[in-house]
C-alpha cells in the first residue's frame, strides 16, 4: 500500500476518533451519565470535590469541549482530499492545537464554575 495513503488514513482515523471521543465525553459528563472517575473528564481538585462540582464544571465546559471535538474532526477532512500530504499534516497539527486549546479553556471554565459552587468558609 502507498505510504501516502497509509499516512492519510492514520491521520484521519486518529483525528476523527479523538474528536468523536471528546464529543461523547462532553455530552456524557454534562448530562451526568459520566460521573466522577479517575480517567475521563475535568479531574482537578475543584471538580473532584463533589458530584455537584463535577456536574456544574462539565456543564460549564460543554460548549468549548464540543468545539474542541469538532476541530479535531474537521481537521481530518484534508486527508480525503486531493491535496499534498504537507497540507494534510498541517491541518492535523492545527486541529490538534485547537483541540488542546479548547479543551484547556473548557477545563478552566469548568474549574472556575466548580470553585464558585463551593461554599465559602
Amino acid at each position: 500500500m502507498d505510504e501516502d495513503l497509509v499516512a492519510r488514513a492514520v491521520l484521519a482515523v486518529v483525528m476523527v476518533g479523538a474528536g468523536a471521543l471528546v464529543l461523547w465525553m462532553a455530552g456524557a459528563a454534562a448530562s451526568g451519565r459520566l460521573g466522577r472517575n479517575p480517567i475521563a473528564g475535568i479531574r482537578l481538585p475543584s471538580t473532584m470535590a463533589s458530584d455537584d462540582a463535577w456536574l456544574v464544571a462539565h456543564r460549564a465546559a460543554k460548549r468549548p469541549t464540543v468545539v474542541a471535538g469538532w476541530c479535531a474532526i474537521v481537521s481530518a477532512i484534508p486527508a480525503v482530499l486531493p491535496v499534498p500530504l504537507a497540507v494534510v499534516t498541517t491541518a492535523v497539527l492545527a486541529g490538534a492545537a485547537a483541540l488542546l486549546g479548547f479543551v484547556l479553556y473548557g477545563a478552566k471554565v469548568g474549574s472556575r464554575a466548580a470553585t464558585n459552587l463551593r461554599p465559602e468558609g
